[in-house]
């Protein structure tokens, strides 16, 4: 072969070689076209697994929040198809991509590389999940030149254990979202003794742990900890462990385990006792009054969502949804709401410092730890560890209104001012949420303890 003969195949190799790189580059990126100087947002969620039912409507309530504020137009019918033309502060705005998990920490983090290290975000919202947002906690630590927004996860550590300056949580964790329902287990249904029933793993120890410290505070008794695998479809051997006699049973199995659950758990029990059983935040979720229907009717459970509220924060969260139908129809998600929030916090901060990400995003950090969403269900803001300080709520469900075969919601209480700490119950020193923590233990309640505010929205 002759040297020029060996020069142009060389050439033909690297040329192919860029042209392979620019390709991948496409297929992994958004269809936006951007400077270098755009800020670049990766959003993570979980497209598999046991809540990958809300993909789609984690990442709507994100983007319909830069379509209603920021100018960002709808790439197709849904979330996932994209958005361009996005600007905050006059700078270009960027969807580098969008993760796709599956609840373990380690497809999170696979994501969250990708979206970062390869894809180059700036900013990353998310994940769902429990273990998943400990696991990006902890990552935000080795990134401190970007910054991360969580996306509805809610493991209790994530925030009070790691305590990553670059990392802001804009939701309640599950102890949080479960505040009020020991109150009005022990003293409105007069339960005395409980079992509880959760997933085993980050999110669900955290939300039963709010319950099983409330409760047992004013005096009542977890007898049992039952902890299925998360991803179990049969549920039946779990279920005959909950002992016979008891008062109550708080349920925290989550996403699609829980509409499995609670059909087994009427196959082998006969139908709910709506007095005897309760349930934490995914109860209300939309897609679960759905599958399960009437036999739900009655029913108490906790929230960060009061689904029947009627004020114009509310009204204008709803219209900002409609972009997305299927989205909207689910304005009344956790999941939903958590994406939404992020974004809300992130858009009003980068406006606040002009869309400056320089210096390390330490000014946007600083804005976004003195941020305070005025939320469709009241102002989220910020405590020291960057954890939301909220209000809970508690609902029931009631009958389907005329024409529909889906229940609706009743909100009974509002929990005040919610914090992480449960008024000093937890800190970066307890222990950590886990099978047989927190102990059942009686002493002085949480705060808001007989001083819920009864709701009636007009």
């Amino acid at each position: 072969m002759h040297r020029n003969q060996r020069h142009l195949g060389s050439r033909r190799l690297l040329a192919f070689a860029a042209l392979s790189l620019f390709v991948l580059a496409a297929c992994n990126g958004n269809s936006t076209t951007t400077t270098s100087s755009a800020i670049k947002i990766g959003i993570l969620s979980d497209c598999l697994g046991d809540f990958g039912s809300f993909y789609n409507d984690d990442l709507g309530g994100a983007l319909a929040v830069l379509n209603a504020h920021y100018g960002g137009k709808a790439s197709g019918s849904l979330p996932k198809d994209g958005m361009t033309g996005v600007k905050i502060a006059g700078k270009d705005v960027q969807i580098v991509g969008f993760g796709c998990s599956d609840s373990t920490a380690s497809k999170a983090i696979e994501e969250t590389r990708r979206l970062v290290e390869q894809l180059g975000a700036d900013i990353l919202i998310g994940p769902l999940s429990g273990d998943e947002g400990i696991a990006v906690a902890n990552y935000a630590k080795t990134q401190p030149n970007k910054t991360f927004l969580n996306g509805i996860s809610g493991a209790q550590d994530a925030t009070l254990k790691v305590q990553a300056p670059n990392f802001f949580r804009f939701n309640p964790d599950g102890a949080q979202w479960s505040s009020g329902l020991g109150d009005y287990a022990y003293n409105t249904l007069g339960w005395r003794t409980a079992a509880v029933i959760g997933d085993d793993y980050a999110f669900p120890y955290t939300s039963l742990a709010g319950f099983i410290a409330e409760f047992c505070s004013i005096g009542g008794n977890v007898t049992n900890r039952i902890w299925p695998p998360l991803g179990t479809t049969d549920y039946s051997s779990f279920i005959t462990q909950i002992p016979k006699g008891l008062d109550g049973l708080f349920v925290g199995v989550g996403g699609a385990g829980l509409i499995t659950f609670l059909k087994q758990y009427q196959q082998l029990n006969g139908p709910l006792n709506t007095k005897h059983i309760m349930g934490n935040t995914f109860w209300p979720d939309p897609q679960l009054l759905k599958a399960i229907g009437t036999p739900m009717v009655g029913a108490v459970a906790a929230s960060g969502i009061a689904a029947d509220d009627t004020s114009p924060q509310t009204i204008a969260y709803k219209q900002e949804l409609a972009i997305y139908p299927a989205t909207q129809a689910d304005a009344a998600s956790v999941f939903t709401l958590g994406y939404w929030s992020a974004m809300t916090a992130l858009g009003l901060a980068l406006t606040k410092v002009n869309g400056d990400l320089s210096g390390g995003q330490k000014a946007l950090q600083a804005a976004l730890a003195s941020t305070v969403v005025d939320g469709p269900y009241g102002k989220i803001s910020l405590d020291s560890n960057r954890q939301a300080v909220f209000d809970n709520w508690i609902v029931q469900i009631t009958a389907p209104a005329a024409g529909s075969q889906v229940p609706g919601i009743h909100t009974i209480l509002q929990v005040p001012k919610v914090d992480q700490t449960f008024g000093g119950f937890f800190s970066s020193t307890t222990p950590p949420p886990d099978r047989t923590n927190p102990t059942c233990t009686k002493k002085t309640p949480p705060p808001w303890v007989g001083h819920e505010t009864p709701v009636s929205f007009s």
